[in-house]
């Protein structure tokens, strides 16, 4: 799985640009997006880290590579802050 952080990501309309830029390079390639973490998932069998950033900057957004094993940490944290003081 390959994974972006896209801060410049803020609504409806930029889930739908950014999943059409990343099947204009993988029609097949499943898309996970969750808007309020700017978090852009991306499961490709024909396409590569380099090519759907591309894509997602040509897009008009800055894309920034983000390693899975720090996002499943963030996830495996229940949604609480760093130092788990907080939620």
């Amino acid at each position: 799985m390959i994974a972006f952080e896209v801060k410049d990501m803020s609504c409806g309309h930029c889930v739908r640009a950014i999943t059409a830029a990343v099947a204009a390079v993988d029609q097949g390639a499943k898309v996970d997006i969750d808007l309020a973490r700017h978090l852009v998932r991306v499961e490709s069998s024909a396409a590569d880290a380099g090519s759907i950033g591309a894509a997602i900057t040509e897009a008009g957004y800055t894309p920034e590579p983000v390693q899975m094993d720090a996002v499943a940490a963030s996830q495996a944290g229940g949604g609480r802050s760093c130092c788990g003081g907080c939620g």
